[in-house]
């Protein structure tokens, strides 16, 4: 009997013991987790979940000073290399250009800018931007920039698409910054030359400190990022989405869906001049629209005719069965697939993309579309 009280006593002691450890354990653990969570919330390794509510920063957010000491390279002076590289020198920062002599060094020159090479560049720079060509990002990069990299510096780009593909991969010490503006090199400059800015999206990678994050911020401020507004996203959510966009509606689809609604009118025999006007020169009034107000807004300003065509014919344009294969393209590009597509194209001599090129230039409505601009005074045609 006393034996047994023994035991009582002992299994119940034991039961708390065991009860204080896991509390403290589960304690210790919630702790870990949140601190986990907040480095990863800095870091921009957060997750999808967390994303769908966006944390966007502004002007108030950034502070400039932090990168007014650093020597920003700006390497490639294309499209985003020249509005970033005067929208930072605009904000008192000290940039360099890395540029090999052609067109964009000379216009690099006319702008103020002594440009160098490209290792040249990277050698005297903390922060270093590749503005190339997503696909010879990879081969100067191994050739110019590698081994020119110190530990501290940070290596940006404003596409991750060979940082999250692994094609570029720092060395060790060297964290990852991705300040993506969302829309092209002449509209971040002229908007920020008026006193406003294009919003951007801004990651680091998931073994970048704190301080990147910051600097970050102030880089973004410097090109008028923290004016519309700088969102925080993740390098892969970055690149995944702005391919998708680019495939199925901003530039595949679109163009698809005028080049078969145009060969439908004219082999149904209506003119060519009215099907272009009708599929591909009035999509600029109803684009306007969305960009200034959204869909609502573009529902709200077009006749009720075309708003209630809207609604009854759109779907049977974009039919699950599109559904089903945008969701394929998603799969391709987050599984690596359309990477390796188009860096084996490049490799091939991009034999494939100078065929479709040359056919595209040879379509009806490209001809018809070019001699049309021409009687538009208030149009600078810009065909090839």
């Amino acid at each position: 009997m006393v034996h047994s009280k023994t035991n009582v006593r002992i299994f119940f002691f034991v039961k708390i013991l065991i009860f204080k450890i896991l509390k403290n354990s589960l304690k210790m653990l919630s702790t870990f987790l949140r601190k986990t969570i907040l480095r990863k919330t800095i870091v921009g390794n957060i997750s999808k979940k967390s994303l769908n509510t966006a944390k966007i920063y502004y002007d108030e957010d950034a502070d400039l000073s932090l990168i007014r000491n650093k020597t920003i390279a700006i390497l490639g002076y294309g499209s985003q290399g020249h509005a970033q590289a005067q929208n930072l020198r605009d904000s008192g920062c000290s940039v360099i250009v890395g540029q090999r002599p052609g067109k964009n060094y000379d216009l690099a020159k006319s702008h103020g800018f002594n440009p160098v090479s490209i290792s040249e560049a990277v050698c005297h720079a903390n922060m270093i931007n590749i503005l190339l060509p997503d696909e010879i990002q990879k081969n100067i990069y191994e050739k110019e920039i590698r081994d020119n990299l110190s530990k501290g510096d940070i290596l940006m780009c404003s596409h991750g698409f060979n940082l999250h593909f692994g094609h570029i991969i720092p060395p060790k010490g060297v964290d990852e910054l991705l300040i993506a503006p969302k829309g092209p090199g002449h509209l971040v400059r002229s908007v920020f030359e008026n006193g406003g800015g294009v919003p951007n999206l801004m990651a680091i990678g998931s073994c970048s400190n704190k301080e990147t994050f910051y600097l970050g911020l102030a880089y973004s401020k410097a090109i008028g990022g923290t004016k519309g507004g700088t969102i925080l996203t993740t390098i892969e959510e970055e690149t995944v989405t702005d391919l998708f966009g680019e495939q199925v509606v901003l530039c595949g689809g679109v163009t698809k869906l005028i080049e078969n609604a145009f060969d439908v009118l004219t082999k149904a025999g209506y003119q060519e001049e009215v099907a272009y006007f009708e599929c591909l020169h009035e999509l600029k009034l109803i684009v306007d629209l969305l960009y200034e107000g959204g869909i609502s807004y573009m529902r709200h300003s077009i006749s009720n005719t075309a708003e209630y065509g809207d609604y009854t014919r759109g779907s049977r344009i974009i039919t699950d069965d599109t559904c089903l294969e945008m969701k394929k393209i998603l799969r391709e590009i987050q599984e690596g697939k359309f990477s390796d597509e188009w860096m084996s194209e490049n490799k091939n001599g991009c034999v494939k993309l100078k065929s479709m090129r040359k056919k595209t230039k040879n379509m009806d409505i490209e001809k018809i579309g070019s001699k049309l601009r021409n009687s538009m005074s208030w149009i600078q045609n810009k065909s090839q």
